[in-house]
Protein backbone atom coordinates (compact mmCIF):
# COMPACT_ATOMS: atom_id res chain seq x y z
CA UNK A 1 0.00 0.00 0.00
CA UNK A 2 2.88 2.36 0.77
CA UNK A 3 4.34 1.89 -2.69
CA UNK A 4 0.95 2.46 -4.32
CA UNK A 5 0.40 5.60 -2.22
CA UNK A 6 3.77 7.09 -3.23
CA UNK A 7 3.07 6.41 -6.88
CA UNK A 8 -0.27 8.16 -6.55
CA UNK A 9 1.37 11.23 -4.99
CA UNK A 10 3.98 11.36 -7.74
CA UNK A 11 1.30 11.07 -10.41
CA UNK A 12 -0.55 14.10 -9.07
CA UNK A 13 2.46 16.25 -8.17
CA UNK A 14 4.35 15.87 -11.44
CA UNK A 15 1.91 18.00 -13.51
CA UNK A 16 2.11 20.78 -10.91
CA UNK A 17 5.90 20.78 -11.23
CA UNK A 18 5.46 21.63 -14.91
CA UNK A 19 3.32 24.70 -14.23
CA UNK A 20 6.26 27.17 -14.13
CA UNK A 21 7.32 25.95 -17.58
CA UNK A 22 3.82 26.48 -18.91
CA UNK A 23 3.51 29.86 -17.21
CA UNK A 24 6.77 31.14 -18.72
CA UNK A 25 6.29 29.62 -22.16
CA UNK A 26 5.50 32.97 -23.78
CA UNK A 27 8.58 34.59 -22.25
CA UNK A 28 10.76 31.68 -23.37
CA UNK A 29 9.48 31.91 -26.95
CA UNK A 30 9.95 35.67 -26.90
CA UNK A 31 13.60 35.20 -26.03
CA UNK A 32 14.02 32.68 -28.83
CA UNK A 33 12.50 35.16 -31.24
CA UNK A 34 14.75 37.94 -29.94
CA UNK A 35 11.86 39.94 -28.48
CA UNK A 36 10.73 40.96 -25.02
CA UNK A 37 7.31 41.56 -23.49
CA UNK A 38 5.90 44.74 -25.08
CA UNK A 39 5.89 48.06 -23.25
CA UNK A 40 2.61 49.85 -23.72
CA UNK A 41 2.02 53.56 -24.16
CA UNK A 42 3.37 56.33 -26.34
CA UNK A 43 6.86 56.32 -27.84
CA UNK A 44 7.90 58.90 -25.26
CA UNK A 45 6.69 56.63 -22.45
CA UNK A 46 8.40 53.57 -23.90
CA UNK A 47 11.73 55.39 -24.24
CA UNK A 48 11.49 56.59 -20.64
CA UNK A 49 10.77 53.05 -19.44
CA UNK A 50 13.77 51.68 -21.30
CA UNK A 51 16.17 54.46 -20.25
CA UNK A 52 15.24 55.57 -16.72
CA UNK A 53 18.52 57.49 -16.31
CA UNK A 54 17.84 59.72 -19.31
CA UNK A 55 16.14 63.11 -18.99
CA UNK A 56 12.43 62.51 -19.73
CA UNK A 57 12.15 65.91 -21.44
CA UNK A 58 14.95 65.01 -23.85
CA UNK A 59 13.28 61.69 -24.63
CA UNK A 60 9.99 63.52 -25.18
CA UNK A 61 11.62 65.79 -27.78
CA UNK A 62 13.40 62.85 -29.42
CA UNK A 63 10.11 60.95 -29.69
CA UNK A 64 8.40 64.00 -31.15
CA UNK A 65 11.13 64.53 -33.76
CA UNK A 66 11.18 60.87 -34.77
CA UNK A 67 7.40 60.67 -34.99
CA UNK A 68 7.54 63.60 -37.38
CA UNK A 69 10.40 62.28 -39.50
CA UNK A 70 9.99 58.51 -39.54
CA UNK A 71 7.38 56.95 -37.25
CA UNK A 72 8.24 53.47 -38.56
CA UNK A 73 11.99 53.76 -37.86
CA UNK A 74 13.58 50.68 -36.30
CA UNK A 75 16.39 52.28 -34.28
CA UNK A 76 16.95 55.62 -32.55
CA UNK A 77 20.00 57.08 -30.84
CA UNK A 78 19.59 59.96 -28.40
CA UNK A 79 22.48 62.18 -27.29
CA UNK A 80 22.02 64.62 -24.41
CA UNK A 81 24.75 67.24 -24.81
CA UNK A 82 23.45 69.12 -21.76
CA UNK A 83 25.26 66.51 -19.65
CA UNK A 84 29.04 66.59 -19.10
CA UNK A 85 31.19 64.18 -21.08
CA UNK A 86 31.98 62.26 -17.88
CA UNK A 87 28.43 60.91 -17.82
CA UNK A 88 26.77 58.36 -20.05
CA UNK A 89 24.73 60.55 -22.38
CA UNK A 90 24.13 58.36 -25.44
CA UNK A 91 21.25 55.89 -25.61
CA UNK A 92 20.49 53.58 -28.54
CA UNK A 93 17.01 52.07 -28.72
CA UNK A 94 15.68 49.17 -30.75
CA UNK A 95 12.14 50.38 -31.32
CA UNK A 96 10.87 47.13 -32.82
CA UNK A 97 12.15 44.87 -30.08
CA UNK A 98 11.54 47.58 -27.45
CA UNK A 99 14.97 47.24 -25.89
CA UNK A 100 17.79 49.56 -24.88
CA UNK A 101 20.85 48.46 -26.84
CA UNK A 102 23.44 50.90 -25.50
CA UNK A 103 23.86 53.47 -22.72
CA UNK A 104 27.25 54.98 -23.38
CA UNK A 105 29.80 57.74 -23.11
CA UNK A 106 30.08 59.98 -26.17
CA UNK A 107 32.46 62.82 -26.98
CA UNK A 108 31.79 66.31 -28.30
CA UNK A 109 33.86 68.57 -30.50
CA UNK A 110 36.83 70.49 -29.12
CA UNK A 111 35.26 73.72 -30.34
CA UNK A 112 32.12 73.09 -28.30
CA UNK A 113 33.65 73.19 -24.85
CA UNK A 114 35.80 71.39 -22.32
CA UNK A 115 34.06 68.89 -20.01
CA UNK A 116 30.68 70.28 -21.08
CA UNK A 117 29.60 71.24 -24.57
CA UNK A 118 28.16 74.74 -24.68
CA UNK A 119 28.62 75.95 -28.27
CA UNK A 120 27.22 74.22 -31.35
CA UNK A 121 27.34 75.07 -35.01
CA UNK A 122 26.90 73.91 -38.57
CA UNK A 123 30.15 75.56 -39.67
CA UNK A 124 32.96 73.65 -41.42
CA UNK A 125 36.33 73.65 -39.64
CA UNK A 126 34.72 74.85 -36.40
CA UNK A 127 35.41 71.55 -34.62
CA UNK A 128 32.04 72.07 -32.95
CA UNK A 129 29.33 69.49 -32.48
CA UNK A 130 25.93 69.88 -34.12
CA UNK A 131 22.53 69.31 -32.57
CA UNK A 132 19.21 68.27 -34.08
CA UNK A 133 17.93 65.26 -35.99
CA UNK A 134 20.21 63.19 -38.21
CA UNK A 135 19.59 60.22 -40.47
CA UNK A 136 22.32 57.60 -40.60
CA UNK A 137 23.92 56.57 -43.86
CA UNK A 138 26.44 53.85 -44.67
CA UNK A 139 29.30 52.54 -42.58
CA UNK A 140 32.85 52.67 -43.92
CA UNK A 141 36.50 52.41 -42.92
CA UNK A 142 38.28 55.77 -42.70
CA UNK A 143 41.13 57.44 -40.84
CA UNK A 144 39.24 56.87 -37.58
CA UNK A 145 38.57 53.22 -38.35
CA UNK A 146 35.06 51.84 -38.63
CA UNK A 147 32.75 54.84 -38.95
CA UNK A 148 29.15 55.80 -39.70
CA UNK A 149 28.19 58.73 -41.91
CA UNK A 150 25.44 61.07 -40.75
CA UNK A 151 23.06 63.19 -42.80
CA UNK A 152 21.86 66.30 -41.00
CA UNK A 153 18.16 66.92 -41.64
CA UNK A 154 17.80 70.43 -40.20
CA UNK A 155 18.68 73.42 -42.44
CA UNK A 156 21.26 75.78 -40.91
CA UNK A 157 21.46 73.55 -37.84
CA UNK A 158 23.16 70.35 -38.98
CA UNK A 159 22.60 69.99 -42.74
CA UNK A 160 26.34 70.35 -43.44
CA UNK A 161 27.16 67.29 -41.33
CA UNK A 162 28.08 65.20 -44.36
CA UNK A 163 30.24 67.96 -45.81
CA UNK A 164 31.93 68.40 -42.43
CA UNK A 165 32.55 64.64 -42.16
CA UNK A 166 30.62 64.45 -38.90
CA UNK A 167 30.53 60.70 -38.29
CA UNK A 168 30.20 58.24 -35.45
CA UNK A 169 33.51 56.47 -34.79
CA UNK A 170 35.49 54.91 -31.99
CA UNK A 171 38.27 56.73 -30.14
CA UNK A 172 40.77 55.82 -27.44
CA UNK A 173 40.01 59.10 -25.66
CA UNK A 174 36.47 57.90 -24.91
CA UNK A 175 36.95 55.72 -21.84
CA UNK A 176 36.68 55.69 -18.06
CA UNK A 177 40.47 55.61 -17.85
CA UNK A 178 40.72 58.85 -19.83
CA UNK A 179 38.20 60.47 -17.49
CA UNK A 180 40.21 59.39 -14.45
CA UNK A 181 43.37 60.86 -15.95
CA UNK A 182 42.00 64.17 -17.23
CA UNK A 183 38.65 64.76 -15.53
CA UNK A 184 36.78 64.59 -18.85
CA UNK A 185 36.63 62.71 -22.13
CA UNK A 186 38.89 63.62 -24.97
CA UNK A 187 37.32 65.75 -27.66
CA UNK A 188 36.81 65.22 -31.36
CA UNK A 189 36.70 67.52 -34.37
CA UNK A 190 32.93 67.62 -34.05
CA UNK A 191 32.13 63.91 -34.26
CA UNK A 192 30.19 61.96 -31.63
CA UNK A 193 32.98 59.49 -30.86
CA UNK A 194 32.31 56.39 -28.72
CA UNK A 195 34.33 53.76 -26.88
CA UNK A 196 36.43 51.62 -29.19
CA UNK A 197 35.11 48.43 -27.60
CA UNK A 198 31.55 49.04 -28.77
CA UNK A 199 32.21 50.75 -32.10
CA UNK A 200 31.29 47.81 -34.34
CA UNK A 201 28.05 46.67 -32.68
CA UNK A 202 26.84 50.23 -32.10
CA UNK A 203 27.46 51.34 -35.69
CA UNK A 204 25.96 48.14 -37.09
CA UNK A 205 22.83 48.73 -35.03
CA UNK A 206 22.42 52.25 -36.39
CA UNK A 207 23.59 52.20 -40.00
CA UNK A 208 21.41 52.53 -43.09
CA UNK A 209 18.63 55.05 -42.50
CA UNK A 210 18.14 54.98 -38.76
CA UNK A 211 18.01 58.16 -36.68
CA UNK A 212 20.13 60.14 -34.22
CA UNK A 213 18.71 62.96 -32.11
CA UNK A 214 21.27 65.25 -30.47
CA UNK A 215 19.89 67.57 -27.79
CA UNK A 216 21.05 70.77 -26.16
CA UNK A 217 18.76 73.44 -24.64
CA UNK A 218 19.40 75.91 -27.44
CA UNK A 219 16.32 78.11 -27.35
CA UNK A 220 16.42 79.20 -30.98
CA UNK A 221 16.63 75.61 -32.21
CA UNK A 222 13.89 74.47 -29.84
CA UNK A 223 11.58 77.20 -31.10
CA UNK A 224 12.30 76.85 -34.82
CA UNK A 225 13.01 73.16 -35.47
CA UNK A 226 10.46 71.84 -37.95
CA UNK A 227 10.74 68.38 -36.39
CA UNK A 228 9.76 69.71 -32.97
CA UNK A 229 6.76 71.61 -34.33
CA UNK A 230 5.63 69.12 -36.90
CA UNK A 231 2.37 69.80 -38.69
CA UNK A 232 3.28 68.03 -41.94
CA UNK A 233 2.41 64.42 -42.81
CA UNK A 234 4.68 61.92 -41.08
CA UNK A 235 8.00 61.53 -42.83
CA UNK A 236 7.49 64.49 -45.18
CA UNK A 237 10.14 66.71 -43.60
CA UNK A 238 12.78 63.97 -43.64
CA UNK A 239 12.50 63.34 -47.38
CA UNK A 240 15.47 64.84 -49.17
Amino acid sequence: MAAHSNATVLLFTLPFSLLPLITHADTFMSRINGSSPPISGSLEHRLAQLAPHANPHVLQLAAKALSCAAPSAQRLAVIDFSLPSTEERLWVFDLQQQTLLFEELVSHGSGSGDAKAEIFSNTPESYQSSIGLFRTMNSYYGRNGYSLRLEGLEPNINDLAYERAIVIHGADYVSDDFIQQTGRLGRSQGCPAVREEITYPLIDSLKDEQYVFAYYPDQEWLETSAFLACSSPAGHLAQR
